[in-house]
């Protein structure tokens, strides 16, 4: 069984003060634990974590599709390298939505990760009026997809994260049997596009808290959770890292 990676994404939140707390308390808490520890912080942050963190991952929350040049106010893949950033995350559903990242532009912030050296966390997602018109695969597929084709060479190099939109910061989780059933469509399509697909993390997000971490992460292609809101209290995020090095075990 491959190590869970447990990936925590503060979103718009923080301070100095703040920060610093929950890092330290973190860093302390997953010392010894089975489980990988990612925390993707805003970027006027990155420094300050990457000097707290201990053995837990520094991830970013986006990177610009460009390598450098005149794009006032984007973060390019090279200076977050150079923070000691290992994880950014691409094509979040908030990205999509109120930045209108397309398939294709996801697809290119991806490219830039890879070719930096970063790790990209690509998420996928369908709408709650996607998900009752029977449209799930359709969606995530076609999200994947874009990623798959401009990447197929280093695609085994992603992470993968399902993040169903209606389940995003509302309190509703999809079922442990919806959630596995979406994993296992993202998996054969990743299988169909490289023979090391099984070296891809398979992340869920939405929603995954301290109550329901376990039975999510027990199922045979959830390799681990993108969390939100839980991310912001360490008890609550160190419950969700116990529960992922339990099946490490």
């Amino acid at each position: 069984m491959k190590k869970k990676l447990i990936a925590g994404n503060w979103k718009m939140n923080g301070s100095l003060a703040a920060n610093d707390a929950l890092v330290r308390a973190v860093a302390a808490g997953v010392a010894d634990a089975a489980a990988e520890v990612a925390v993707c912080v805003p970027a006027p942050y990155l420094a300050q974590v990457a000097a707290l963190r201990g053995t837990v991952a520094l991830g970013a929350q986006d990177l610009s599709a460009h390598e450098s040049g005149a794009y006032t106010g984007e973060v390019s893949a090279g200076m977050l390298r150079d923070l000691g950033v290992h994880y950014v995350i691409v094509g979040h559903s908030e990205r999509r939505q109120y930045h209108a990242e397309s398939d294709e532009l996801v697809a290119r912030k991806a490219q830039r990760a890879l070719a930096a050296g970063l790790v990209p966390i690509v998420c996928v997602g369908e709408t709650l009026a996607q998900r009752e018109a029977g449209e799930t695969e359709l969606v995530v597929k076609r999200q994947l997809a874009a990623v798959i084709h401009l990447n197929g060479h280093c695609i085994s190099e992603i992470v993968v994260a399902y993040e169903p939109v209606w389940a995003i910061g509302t309190g509703r989780t999809a079922t442990p049997e919806q959630a596995q059933a979406v994993h296992a469509v993202l998996r054969a399509q990743l299988q169909a596009a490289t023979p090391r697909a099984d070296r891809v993390k398979l992340l869920y997000g939405g929603s995954m808290n301290a109550a329901n971490a376990a039975e999510l992460l027990a199922q045979p292609d959830i390799d681990g959770g993108l969390i939100g809101g839980a991310s912001l209290k360490a008890p609550d995020f160190l419950t969700i890292v116990a529960a992922a090095s339990a099946l490490a075990v």
